[in-house]
């Protein structure tokens, strides 16, 4: 949409003066608040078009306008094209929970729900992106042995197997050394942890025990789907106003469907940068008033995991944006750090 300079700056302006004011805007508040440079009548004929564009509606109780979704919409898109340079600070340190992969994650949705008063939400990576960091294969007893998998993520995954006889404990010591040796570092939904189980140069006793116990590792990441920490509800509802109340509680119970948090924190994101979707479509339902920042966090150009903020439409996109930037900023060190030091 090709707005001019001077239409895109009184846009931004009712915006930010609805967010903070809760007040439909007219053009004389808007001019004696803002310091525009124009008279009030020019700002009524461009608040006029914006509303012909459908940025801007004119509620009938009221002189004043209101940004539409449409509105909202092309705000958050200036703000995001905008952005430049590193990110701000997030808030929290990170640094000092190493290998507490779920510990920073509570620490940043916390930070998210604290800073910015919205529904914060933040998706662990999968468990199949994580590396295998060790594994041990133990003799419980005579027929029964037990394969213990550690995950980069610090994960544990413990299976016991009951054979129909006594197992060889050099078969098992075997078994160990091999699975440390040669898939220790390999990601876990990678083909090369297949192919290793599946060795063609291993004898057949090798290869029949790797392939009962090997699935051990196969199945790791398809157990469950990524864990998400959901912060902010009580914030979020305290902070509607009356007409956003109903969709607020609308959504607060959509959340306790995992399905649709997944879908809604993983789905809707782009890669590396901020995203902003205003009316956002939640498990194929649309929120009209309700709208989501949000951006993944990874290693280099594989994302692993999503981070974002929900709210009404009438939020501090601005602030939004810089936070959850911040946070997929600090969470990218922090899990590069963790899975490269395997």
């Amino acid at each position: 949409m090709q707005l001019t300079a001077r239409k895109r700056e009184i846009l931004r302006r009712v915006i930010e003066e609805y967010v903070a004011t809760g007040q439909p805007v007219g053009s004389r508040a808007l001019v004696e608040r803002s310091g525009l440079n124009v008279s009030p009548s020019t700002v009524r004929g461009e608040l006029a078009e914006l509303e012909a564009l459908g940025l801007l509606t004119h509620p009938h109780t009221s002189a004043g306008r209101t940004p539409t979704e449409g509105g909202y919409r092309v705000y958050a898109e200036e703000l995001v094209a905008g952005l430049e340079g590193r990110p701000d600070e997030l808030g929290v340190d990170l640094r000092s929970m190493r290998d507490e992969i779920e510990q920073a994650l509570r620490a940043t949705t916390d930070m998210l729900s604290d800073a910015t008063r919205l529904l914060a939400l933040v998706s662990a990576p999968s468990l199949e992106t994580a590396s295998v960091r060790h594994v041990e294969v133990l003799t419980l007893q005579p027929s029964s042995v037990m394969v213990v998998v550690i995950t980069s993520t610090g994960g544990v995954t413990k299976r016991v197997f009951r054979l129909a006889e006594p197992v060889d404990p050099g078969l098992v010591a075997w078994a160990g050394e091999y699975l440390e040796e040669q898939l220790v570092g390999q990601r876990l939904g990678s083909s090369t942890v297949r192919r290793r189980l599946e060795a063609p140069e291993l004898g057949l006793r090798e290869r029949a025990f790797l392939a009962l116990i090997g699935q051990t590792l196969l199945d790791v990441g398809a157990e469950t789907g990524p864990e998400v920490f959901v912060g902010g509800t009580a914030g979020l509802v305290e902070g509607a106003r009356a007409e956003e109340v109903e969709a607020t509680m609308r959504l607060v119970e959509l959340l306790e469907r995992r399905a649709a948090v997944l879908a809604l924190v993983s789905e809707a994101l782009e890669p590396q940068r901020p995203v902003v979707h205003v009316g956002a479509a939640v498990a194929g339902a649309p929120l009209h008033s309700v709208s989501l920042v949000g951006a993944t966090y990874g290693i280099r150009a594989t994302p692993l995991g999503a981070i974002g903020l929900v709210g009404p439409l009438r939020m501090d996109y601005e602030k939004a944006i810089r936070t959850v930037r911040a946070a997929a900023f600090e969470l990218s060190r922090f899990v590069e750090d963790v899975y490269e030091d395997v």
